[in-house]
């Protein structure tokens, strides 16, 4: 054993049941070798002979949290559209009079590689000061195939200048550019024949905007059957701000999850269900844009579909790097209890990425990432705002 953590109170997360409890452990211990848990239990089953051992003093450790849904990588900021928004005009107004994702494209084309990489780093590490050791970030910016990969290698980038797992998603299908303005077919003509595949050995999924200001369900299932066939996983955008159904089209391309999810109906939420599509909740672009209609949870507690949360931390629309606040805004905005929060940014956040395998509970032959927190009841973790209770962060048992 290299290292064991002891006197501690384990949320394992551990529980078959996917919106569960959170597998609690009293006096619990991990114990780690070569970066892999290797026991994680009460103390009276726990092995010995450690190298080094540390005494948590009572203290919650949970494990890794992992940010599901990212656009952390981008150029510029659009605090003046926000401005624009606080005087009245909509999201739409604003995408529609060229502003929204396309001014970030000129910002982000503009950027160098290095660029975005210096810039993304505060984000990232407010990120890590609140324990996330996993993150997803997403293209989407670029808009033209060297843009978007030029954001794919900074997100790989990301993960060689901090101790954090990244995992990049290839979003080409996020806004129309200028220059195919009235040709959105045109432009998915070229995400499916020319992006994708040369974004196949960046990226670990692909995603798309399944609405009316982004691109229709039949375009979308243009862009998952080349995803697919370049051997990536899928996720969607859907039902943020229309019923197009995007969420059932997900779900029947077996994706990985659907996101936002607003507006999904009773039968977009069962067909998840039986597809086992994650439903990723991202209250921090609920909250910024002021929206009114709340996802169907009850819905998505009746069916059984997995919830996860995520900040959406992006320059437009939700420009925040704390993983810990959406926690908060997930119970109180959609109220969701202290177990579906904190299992949304762990097991549940990991099978978002397809990563249940490897990450998101603490047990035998996961990969040792911890957060080990100032606290010893979770609903603290929910209940506090503006406040990051976090002792030690451990990224692969270190």
């Amino acid at each position: 054993m290299d290292n064991i953590w002891t006197n501690a109170r384990l949320a394992t997360m551990a529980g078959h049941d996917a919106n569960g409890d959170l597998g609690l452990v009293e006096d619990g211990v991990v114990a780690a070798k070569d970066g892999r848990i290797v026991y994680a239990g009460p103390a009276d089953g726990a092995p010995s002979g450690a190298a080094r051992i540390i005494d948590c003093e009572g203290r919650l450790v949970t494990p890794g949290l992992i940010d599901c849904h990212t656009h952390l990588v981008h150029g510029g900021n659009r605090a003046g559209e926000w401005a624009m928004r606080q005087a009245g005009a909509s999201y739409e107004d604003i995408a529609r009079a060229g502003g929204g994702i396309v001014s970030t494209m000129r910002a982000t084309r503009a950027a160098s590689e290095a660029e975005l990489v210096e810039s993304a780093l505060p984000r990232l590490d407010a990120l890590i000061a609140e324990g996330v050791t996993t993150i997803e970030i997403k293209s989407g910016y670029g808009l033209s195939t060297d843009a978007e990969l030029k954001m794919l290698r900074a997100a790989r980038t990301l993960a060689d200048r901090r101790r954090v797992r990244v995992e990049p998603t290839f979003l080409g299908a996020h806004a129309l550019p200028p220059q195919y303005a009235g040709e959105s077919d045109a432009y998915i003509d070229l995400v499916v024949g020319e992006m994708i595949p040369a974004a196949a050995s960046l990226a670990t999924a692909v995603d798309a905007f399944c609405e009316g200001i982004g691109f229709s369900p039949a375009q979308c299932a243009r862009v998952i059957v080349a995803a697919q066939a370049h051997g990536l996983a899928v996720k969607l955008h859907a039902e943020q701000l229309s019923a197009l159904h995007g969420s059932a089209l997900a779900a029947r391309a077996g994706a990985l999850s659907a996101d936002h999810l607003e507006h999904a109906t009773d039968d977009d939420v069962r067909a998840m269900a039986e597809a086992g599509t994650v439903a990723v909740l991202l209250p921090g672009a609920y909250y910024f844009m002021r929206e009114t209609k709340l996802p169907p949870i009850d819905a998505m507690r009746r069916h059984g579909v997995a919830i996860a949360l995520a900040t959406d931390c992006n320059p437009g629309t939700s420009p925040t790097t704390s993983l810990l606040l959406m926690l908060n805004m997930g119970a109180t905005l959609f109220g969701l209890t202290v177990a579906e929060a904190l299992r949304g940014v762990t097991v549940n956040a990991a099978a978002a990425l397809g990563l249940g395998a490897e990450i998101g509970t603490l047990e035998p032959g996961k990969a040792c990432d911890l957060a080990i927190w100032d606290v010893g009841d979770p609903a603290e973790l929910v209940y506090r705002i503006g406040s990051n209770p976090l002792h030690q962060r451990i990224k692969d048992g270190q």
